[in-house]
């Protein structure tokens, strides 16, 4: 039976939801905005436009947030070469596709950060498409991202499993009338990712492929 298996990436796949905290920590400060680090983590997973009038709020100066989108993806371009991926990420990609599902990638990353990244999971031979930021006018928590995805896919949402780390993921793939799987490896609280529509719930990609053929990923 033809399947799809949907994959955030930042935080699922690749271990950089650390970075993009420091980084847009960083971003903020040097525009003048005192914004706490767990307050960003939670933030983690929107859209760079929607993170920062999450984080500042609608009475900002909106006029200045290019100017942070720009100075977060210069800092965080530096770790570019070197982005970890989660362990057994790569190789949970390959077994998904040798057992036959259609793997796709959803992500708000697109450009030189979405290059990065596919090059720290190192299984391009097993992604079949990508739908990246670049492609939805709306990204998470909407639907728009999951469902691209599974139009690149070909197969419907009762067909798919959505794998992400936030809560932003969780509700992306349940308003896609996807099955959505969490992992912890994001450092967002089990609870949080069942309340917002996790099935399931893994420590990351290596729990995931240790539980095949009998866990989520059935």
């Amino acid at each position: 039976m033809d399947r799809a298996a949907v994959f955030d990436v930042d935080g699922t796949l690749v271990d950089t939801n650390h970075l993009h905290v420091a980084t847009w920590w960083e971003a903020f400060r040097q525009a003048g905005h005192r914004i706490p680090m767990h307050a960003i983590h939670r933030a983690v997973g929107l859209s760079a436009s929607d993170l920062i009038a999450h984080l500042l709020g609608d009475d900002r100066d909106k006029e200045r947030d290019g100017e942070l989108s720009t100075a977060h993806k210069v800092l965080y371009g530096q770790y570019f070469d070197r982005l970890p991926p989660l362990p057994d990420a790569g190789r949970l990609l390959r077994r998904l596709h040798r057992d036959g599902w259609t793997v796709v990638l959803a992500t708000s990353a697109g450009g030189p950060e979405l290059t990065a990244l596919r090059r720290a999971i190192d299984a391009d031979e097993a992604i079949t498409a990508t739908a990246s930021a670049d492609d939805v006018t709306a990204g998470k928590p909407a639907p728009e991202p999951v469902a691209h995805a599974l139009e690149l896919a070909g197969l419907p949402a009762e067909r798919a499993v959505f794998v992400g780390d936030t809560v932003w993921d969780m509700q992306a793939g349940s308003r896609a009338g996807v099955r959505c799987v969490g992992v912890l490896c994001g450092g967002i609280p089990r609870a949080d990712l069942e309340e917002s529509g996790a099935d399931a719930i893994y420590d990351g990609p290596a729990h995931l492929l240790a539980s095949l053929p009998d866990g989520a990923l059935s």
